[in-house]
């Protein structure tokens, strides 16, 4: 079984950049003209366009190299306890309840995780803790992906 997502930004910040760029436009088209308001508008979304592809590029998948969160690979070898957290469950995970030697990838607009406890006694890291907007689907991939890769081993 394979698991792939991108973390796409919500559509609401899309329209929240639009109407900044908007109020941008009207308050330089009224103060300096329609050529520097055009410029000024212009080169405000292009700079909030690529924030927003940037921060909703990343992709979370599970499939027979392991668990890829962003750039980070886990190996199925790897892998250990998996865990599916709630919303609550991710925010004491993120929050008080958090490991500073922990892997987080996080995204404040997914409010869900998956926590991969980390079975490799070398690897510093005790688990890693990834963003997803289904985390019970992620953790039964990445549980048939540990699995096979023991089952092969």
């Amino acid at each position: 079984m394979t698991y792939s997502e991108r973390l796409h930004v919500p559509a609401l910040w899309w329209a929240l950049a639009a109407l900044g760029v908007l109020a941008l436009w009207v308050a330089y088209d009224a103060a300096l003209g329609g050529t520097m308001a055009m410029v000024a508008a212009a080169l405000l979304a292009l700079g909030c366009t690529a924030w927003l592809v940037g921060q909703g590029s990343t992709t979370v998948a599970a499939d027979t190299s392991g668990l890829q969160a962003g750039r980070a690979q886990l190996p199925p070898s790897a892998i250990g306890t998996i865990e599916a957290l709630t919303d609550e469950a991710t925010a004491l995970a993120r929050g008080q309840d958090a490991d500073p030697h922990g892997f987080f990838l996080l995204k404040g607009y997914v409010r869900s995780s998956v926590r991969v406890w980390v079975d490799d006694e070398h690897d510093p890291v005790p688990y890693w803790l990834v963003s997803t907007r289904d985390p019970e689907r992620l953790a039964t991939a990445l549980a048939a992906v540990r699995d096979a890769a023991r089952f092969t081993a």
